[in-house]
């Protein structure tokens, strides 16, 4: 037994974020306020966008941008079922029904060549997920769309940043939706982004905020008034300025961040890449990979043991991990009200019996780097066929 758990995940949060946190508490602003707005320019900013809003997850996002475009009852919804729960339940949230397309089998990101045969006359939009920090094939799909004139919303939970084509993912003209959950490359415990065009978000703010024709803090400020009229029945998806004050420290780091990800995912490469046990993760050459995830795919005609085993062997080890995901098609809900087999989505579900996701964030030091690696390929090594 190990005599310290290394953490699947680990928040980066210093001084400079603490700092920041209790300066918000001591000003007169700890709802939405000048923190958050500011944290949505820098946002923008940095990602190049046209106009970014602030919301309380990327949930809310993905709900907010659905509501917006009108989709509902009657209407379907094209994705993944290699993704969180989130992106599938919030087409369920607006009424619509969500519709099911494999994935790729390097990337685990949707299959464009699939798309076609799923659009039928009730398909309004398609959510891609940049699964694990690696854009999906994002002209094939917006070809698609453009071709259908559906939306496209983009799942970006895990793509910050990334670049698809030299281009940041949130900068072009589809919605897109960011995550700052606490495990994120950039945090601010809960939060996310909603990044789009100007007259989008316009309305995107009204639905985010109980559908008031003003925001709370410009109501309350200086110059503010207290007027305001309801002109549709909104969500209280907001972001307050401790999750801001968080974001605006977090922003300015992230680049160091990056460099600690991409030199932890280049040993893992190294140490696993030439081993016969291992898949390890595809990146292609057109694009520049978030690494949020390092997910690394057993080949088990070389192990004698499974992949949850293999996770219990590293979990004795004092090493923490985590499987993203369990595919949408075989958790209850969706298997039981649309009637999903397992092997319907041969690609996901094989992929998801060998997965494993190991930890990858800043923090890490090079020790616990070391350890980790030699605890996977010693378990291997132990349990090679």
């Amino acid at each position: 037994m190990a005599d310290s758990f290394i953490p699947f995940a680990r928040p980066a949060i210093g001084q400079d974020e603490i700092d920041a946190v209790v300066d918000t508490l001591r000003t007169d602003w700890i709802s939405t306020g000048p923190k958050t707005q500011k944290f949505a320019e820098e946002f923008r900013e940095y990602l190049g966008a046209a106009g970014c809003l602030p919301v309380n997850s990327c949930t809310a996002a993905l709900h907010t941008a659905l509501a917006v475009w009108g989709i509902g009852p009657g209407d379907e919804v094209i994705t993944t079922p290699m993704t969180f729960a989130a992106s599938v339940n919030v087409i369920e949230h607006v009424g619509a029904k969500p519709v099911l397309v494999d994935v790729q089998p390097d990337t685990l990101n949707i299959d464009p060549g699939k798309i076609e045969a799923a659009v039928s006359g009730r398909t309004r939009a398609i959510i891609p997920v940049h699964y694990t920090g690696h854009p999906a094939d994002m002209d094939e799909i917006t070809g698609i769309a453009a071709r259908r004139r559906l939306l496209v919303l983009e799942d970006a939970a895990h793509a910050l940043p990334a670049k698809y084509k030299d281009r940041m993912i949130g900068s072009g003209t589809n919605p897109t939706a960011f995550s700052f959950y606490a495990t994120k490359n950039l945090t601010t415990g809960e939060g996310g982004v909603l990044a789009g065009a100007p007259d989008f978000l316009e309305t995107a703010r009204i639905v985010s905020l109980h559908g008031m024709s003003r925001d709370a803090w410009k109501r309350y400020g200086r110059e503010g008034s207290w007027f305001y009229e309801i002109v549709l029945p909104g969500f209280k998806y907001n972001m307050t300025d401790m999750q801001a004050a968080l974001g605006l420290c977090q922003l300015r780091k992230l680049e160091h961040f990056q460099t600690r990800r991409r030199e932890i995912v280049a040993r893992y490469n190294h140490a696993f890449g030439q081993q016969t046990w291992f898949q390890i993760p595809a990146t292609r050459a057109y694009v520049e990979h978030a690494w949020h995830l390092y997910v690394l795919r057993l080949i088990p005609r070389g192990l004698k043991i499974n992949r949850d085993q293999f996770i219990d062997e590293l979990k004795k080890r004092g090493i923490g991990t985590s499987v993203h995901f369990i595919p949408v098609h075989v958790h209850p809900y969706y298997r039981d009200k649309y009637g999903y087999r397992p092997e319907q989505f041969p690609v996901a579900l094989e992929n998801y019996q060998r997965m494993l996701s190991l930890p990858l964030y800043p923090t890490l030091s090079d020790a616990e780097v070391d350890r980790i690696i030699q605890s996977v390929l010693d378990i291997a090594k132990k349990n090679q066929r």
